[in-house]
């Protein structure tokens, strides 16, 4: 089962001036909401997407699987995150 984590030139941090998380990318920046920032925080390289999965659904009660599944593939797709095997 692969294994995200933010891929290694990518760092997360808190915006003051826009109040949310950001990815930052080399010349880029991602805003993120709420929800993306809980997805990311989880995505260590040790968690499997169904662990990330199953801690948000603790966490929040319900949490779609095919949302954050797709959520991050679109972060795979933009290289802002690494699956690894395992």
């Amino acid at each position: 089962m692969d294994r995200p984590r933010l891929a290694r030139h990518v760092r997360m941090s808190f915006d003051r001036a826009r109040q949310r998380h950001v990815l930052l990318l080399p010349e880029t920046v991602v805003v993120l909401n709420g929800s993306g920032a809980d997805i990311l925080e989880l995505c260590d390289g040790r968690r499997t997407v169904a662990e990330v999965v199953a801690e948000l659904g603790v966490r929040y009660g319900s949490v779609p699987d095919d949302e954050v599944r797709r959520f991050l593939t679109r972060l795979v797709a933009r290289r802002c995150v690494e699956l690894a095997d395992g």
